[in-house]
């Protein structure tokens, strides 16, 4: 994988709040960044894809989306990835 370097402008309290969440988490901030895009990324794949197999007309989603009462949205799909994960392999 080839990787590029890139600048972006964003809130410095938001960024030194962020390099010390990826500290705690044991990772790089280029990681953590990476894969939050990849799961974002991974979203919208997933519902252009729904939106072509079933059409315009008989897709919608049906849920409430929920706020996490603490970190990023992208750590709550992770856990919940994890857990249908371990859940599948007991079944086998």
């Amino acid at each position: 994988m080839v990787k590029t370097k890139t600048s972006i402008y964003i809130d410095k309290e938001l960024w030194e709040k962020f390099k010390k969440y990826a500290f705690k988490k044991g990772t790089e901030v280029s990681n953590l960044l990476e894969d939050i895009i990849r799961d974002a990324i991974i979203e919208e794949t997933i519902g252009d894809t729904l939106l072509k197999l079933a059409g315009p007309d008989n897709y919608e989603l049906d849920f409430k989306p929920i706020e996490p009462k603490e970190g990023l949205v992208s750590e709550l799909i992770r856990v919940m990835r994890n857990e249908r994960a371990n859940n599948l392999s007991r079944q086998q």
